[in-house]
Formats: structure tokens, C-alpha cells, sequence
């Protein structure tokens, strides 16, 4: 559960009966919409609700209804997407707008402030409030969120949900904008140095710019890299001279960077990361050994041993499919807020 809207108290309409307390929620989920249903149906059954007796509405302990999902159109005997009758109904309408007040509806074209406009205004319940899982799981309380791993570690998958779930201002790393990257994979030698540099100060200038620089309506900041990783990577490729006239490039720019309040590390095992760069299908990757990716884990290990600086945060995730698998994604939140 994302967003909720407030609580607003109406009278039973269409049969007499008590009060009824309505909200809308925002939920992300990879069910489809009959899934989610059936999910639903079976949440009211386990609350106590009665099948209805007649074709009359009548009192019921809960009703769970699929307004909009995303802006898909479904007209089946058993549902209909967006729903029907919605923009008829204040009681609907009204929180909706509480969390969603541009989204357009996809039959009407009009946004649900627009549909909501036109219906007579409820008033909120003071001091009642929906528990939300971004409280269940606090992450915007840290400012600034590193995420690193191995090449197909799923690091920028992650930062991607989390930013989406709680209004994260995202920094993702510009390799693919990187002129020396398929070179490199075809010369390592010629090419390593370069690419290195074009790194360091690539990373140097975005997170100058869009880590150091406060978005107003974004909570906090979550990146999909650090530039700690120009380092580990730099050791790999270069040679002992170019790396120390490299480290002490490096050492010079660090100091000026902001330090992340929590640099979380993704451990995958060489195989499951081969795995995921071949899913992918970059071809600059395709030729990759496990004896690279091995090099990188160990240049993450030494420095994760040796910080003394950063909070870290390593989270082993071969086991987990946190992209697709929301319990899995849940057990990664977790891990990150552990003390």
C-alpha cells in the first residue's frame, strides 16, 4: 500500500442502514486485475461479509471494489474496470482525488478532479488515518541512499521501486551515454584508462549536481551507484602506475562529494549475475566472464572490510526475486532499515 486518501463518514444510500466509512488506496502489485478480485473477494469473506440475499444493496461489514487499474478497460460478468458507476459518487470520488487527482479516466478523458467537480463535496474525518507501509518501512528518513553491486546485481531495478514507492528523487548512473564502454569490452587494454577517467568524472559531476542539489518535492535521494566504484573497478582495469595517478585523482574529488547516510551493497553469487546479464541482452556484455565478476566481488568485499567511514549495508539477494516477487522486495526493505 503507497498512498491512501482520507476517511469520509455517508449515510447508507439506496436502503436504510448504518453509516458507511469510505476511502481509496494505491496499491502496486504484479496480480493481474482478476487476481487482485479474487484477492479481494476473499479478504471481505475473511472479515465477515455475507453474500448479498437479494438484488438490493444492504448492510455489509466491508466493500472492496477495483476503481482504476492503471488505465486498463475490463468488461467482464465479474468486472469492470474503470468502475461503472464511479464518477457518480461522491464518496468515491472524493478520495480518490485525495490520491490521484490526475489521473485521467481512461472512458471519460477526464482527470478524477475534473469528474470531481461536478459531485457535492464531503468533509473529512479529522483524526482518523490508514496506517501506511511507508511507516511499516521508514526509508525516507535516511537523506541520501547509495545502492552498488556486481554488474547484474538488479541495483538500479531496486532504486527504480523504491523511488516509485516512496517519492524518491532517482540518480542513475549514465553508462549507457558512455563512448568508451563498448570499447572497452572489446580492448580492454587501450581502452581501460579512458574509460576509467570519463567515470570518475561523469560520477563526480552528477552526484555534485543531483545528490548535493535538494528536490522540494522529493523526500529523499536513492542511486543506483557511488563513486566508491570507480575505485574498485579502476584497480581491475588499470595498470599499478595509471591507478595511482588514478587514486590520487580519485582521492582529491572524494572529499568534496556528499556521503551517503546508508551505502547498501547487493551480493548475487558470479552464476545468478551471469544469469541476469544475459536476460538483459546488451551486447556489449554478452562477452563477460565469471572471472571478471569475481575480480569486482572481491574489490567490493576489501572495501566493504576496510570502511570505516560509510554505514554499509550488504544484502545477500541471489535467493530473492525482489523485482517480481513483492514479499521478496518487502525482505529487502527490511533488511536496509535493520539496525
Amino acid at each position: 500500500m503507497i498512498k491512501t486518501a482520507g476517511v469520509y463518514e455517508v449515510p447508507a444510500i439506496g436502503f436504510t442502514g448504518g453509516d458507511f466509512l469510505n476511502t481509496c488506496i494505491l496499491v502496486h502489485s504484479f496480480k493481474s486485475a482478476q487476481e487482485t478480485l479474487r484477492i479481494l473477494q476473499q479478504i471481505e469473506l475473511d472479515m465477515g461479509r455475507i453474500p448479498r440475499t437479494g438484488d438490493t444493496y444492504e448492510d455489509r461489514v466491508i466493500d472492496l471494489d477495483i476503481v482504476f487499474f492503471d488505465d486498463e478497460i475490463i468488461s467482464t460478468d465479474r468486472l469492470q474496470v474503470p468502475h461503472p458507476r464511479m464518477h457518480e459518487r461522491n464518496f468515491v470520488m472524493q478520495p480518490l482525488v485525495d490520491i490521484a487527482y490526475q489521473v485521467i479516466h481512461p472512458v471519460l478523458n477526464k482527470s478524477t478532479r475534473e469528474l470531481s467537480s461536478n459531485l457535492e463535496p464531503l468533509e473529512k474525518m479529522a483524526g482518523f488515518e490508514i496506517p501506511l507501509s511507508r511507516k511499516r518501512y521508514p526509508i525516507q528518513n535516511l537523506n541520501f541512499i547509495a545502492v552498488e553491486g556486481n554488474i547484474g546485481s538488479g541495483k538500479t531495478s531496486l532504486i527504480h521501486k523504491i523511488a516509485e514507492d516512496f517519492n524518491a528523487k532517482q540518480v542513475l548512473e549514465r553508462f549507457a551515454d558512455n563512448p568508451f564502454l563498448p570499447l572497452f569490452y572489446e580492448d580492454k587494454e587501450r581502452y581501460s584508462f579512458p574509460l576509467e577517467m570519463s567515470f570518475l568524472a561523469d560520477r563526480y559531476q552528477q552526484l555534485s549536481d543531483d545528490v548535493a542539489q535538494k528536490n522540494l518535492f522529493k523526500e529523499f535521494t536513492v542511486a543506483d551507484y557511488y563513486v566508491i566504484k570507480s575505485l574498485i573497478f579502476s584497480k581491475i582495469t588499470l595498470e599499478k602506475q595509471e591507478y595511482s595517478l588514478y587514486k590520487r585523482l580519485f582521492n582529491m574529488m572524494y572529499k568534496e562529494l556528499v556521503k551517503p547516510d546508508l551505502y547498501v551493497y547487493l551480493y548475487q553469487t558470479e552464476d545468478r549475475l551471469l544469469e541476469n546479464i544475459k536476460k538483459r541482452g546488451r551486447d556489449y556484455e554478452k562477452n563477460i566472464e565469471a572471472s571478471y565478476l569475481s575480480q569486482i566481488q572481491q574489490g567490493y568485499a576489501d572495501f566493504i572490510r576496510s570502511q570505516q567511514e560509510l554505514k554499509v549495508k550488504v544484502i545477500d539477494v541471489t535467493d530473492l526475486d525482489f523485482v517480481t516477487n513483492q514479499e521478496d522486495y518487502l525482505k529487502v526493505l527490511e533488511k536496509i532499515l535493520e539496525d
